[in-house]
């Protein structure tokens, strides 16, 4: 009896162990998703996704092998410090001056300021009376921001653009839009400064699209690309891949499966070919750029890994605490970003909680332009 129990603590133990190192290969394969084009691996894209669960329970098990008082503490251990780049975009410790009482993008100030916001609003919920387009004004205009890259922007028959136009009327310059309805999700800019040189990008076979256009601050002159990269919509194809398929239970759960991962492929791959459309504007811009927007994509992705390549991440440089922009998914998801080139300082970058309307929160980012 006493062999029986020790020959199943010794089991236990082994499977134990067994899964500790899986996990952790499988860990440290995923810190290189975001170096794979999805046109060259399918794998690594999907692996890329689920870096904030694996991160996760490789903490769970070291926290249960430390208090375990076990050497195998190290393998997740090890495997987490593999995703130094991917916790760094997640994770910062910054801390910030406070802003002067007065801050200007013009020169005349020595120290000028431009503070950014972008916000996937969802139509704002498509509400009726207004009241949560005028609550994220009123708190944009307290926040002091400059300029607001918005995506997924329009109103409805009861709140129509001129009302929203109305409601944002702080913002005396913008570009927006109009073509939103079922072949497109718009975006648009409203600014306290000039817009000038419009041009929307629109990508094939998507409902995606993004925004160029000049800042004009006086003398000098930023590139803003506003971007709205390509949407997964797995949960709305799942619902039409179960409607359709009248196979037994286990079965219809096989193929809805594969399809999410068919569609989550695909849409990987097209995010890679937009995100290779943004560096080429990128790389393409006779002044300094800040690209920012709904990217639809993890800092593990690819997507990610690309623009970063060309441009800082904002929150690296100079967000402090936990970053997450998707109020769902357990608040892992961090999707929504502020890219700034590195002539631009910057100064400050949060995301404060979102109004209902949005399944997003808003992102805000100071930078400094300097002397």
């Amino acid at each position: 009896m006493l062999m029986g129990k020790k020959a199943v603590k010794g089991l236990f133990y082994g499977i134990i162990i067994a899964v500790t190192c899986a996990v952790a290969a499988i860990t440290v394969l995923a810190s290189f998703s975001g170096l794979y084009s999805p046109v060259e691996s399918k794998l690594m894209p999907l692996l890329g996704l689920l870096v904030p669960v694996l991160l996760l329970v490789n903490l769970l098990l070291a926290v249960g092998w430390g208090l375990a008082r076990k050497l195998w503490v190290a393998m997740p251990l090890l495997a987490i410090l593999f995703h130094w780049n991917y916790l760094s975009a997640v994770l910062q410790f910054h801390f910030w001056e406070e802003l002067p009482p007065k801050v200007s993008p013009f020169r005349s100030d020595p120290r000028g300021f431009l503070t950014v916001a972008t916000y996937n609003v969802c139509h704002f919920g498509d509400e009726v009376t207004g009241y949560s387009c005028k609550r994220m004004a009123t708190f944009m205009k307290e926040a002091r921001i400059d300029v607001i890259c918005f995506q997924e922007f329009g109103g409805n028959a009861a709140f129509p653009l001129d009302s929203i136009r109305k409601a944002l009327s702080h913002w005396k310059y913008s570009v927006v839009d109009e073509r939103a309805g079922q072949s497109i999700r718009s975006v648009a800019v409203f600014s306290r400064f000039p817009l000038v040189n419009p041009r929307f990008i629109t990508y094939p076979q998507s409902m995606n699209c993004s925004m160029r256009c000049d800042l004009v601050l006086g003398t000098d002159t930023l590139r803003l690309l506003n971007n709205h990269l390509q949407t997964t919509s797995v949960n709305q194809n799942r619902k039409r891949w179960e409607a359709e398929l009248s196979a037994s239970d286990a079965k219809r759960e096989a193929k809805a499966m594969y399809g999410i991962a068919g569609t989550l492929h695909e849409n990987f791959v097209r995010r890679a070919e937009q995100a290779d459309t943004l560096c080429r504007l990128i790389e393409g811009s006779p002044y300094p750029v800040i690209a920012c927007g709904d990217f639809n994509s993890l800092p593990s992705s690819y997507t990610y890994h690309k623009v970063n390549s060309l441009l800082e991440d904002g929150f690296k440089t100079c967000g402090r605490g936990y970053m997450y922009t998707y109020r769902y998914g357990k608040r892992l998801l961090r999707i929504d970003y502020v890219f700034h080139d590195e002539k631009l300082k910057g100064f400050q970058y949060y995301s404060p909680e979102g109004d209902a309307c949005s399944d997003h929160n808003p992102v805000v980012c100071t930078l400094e332009l300097g002397t």
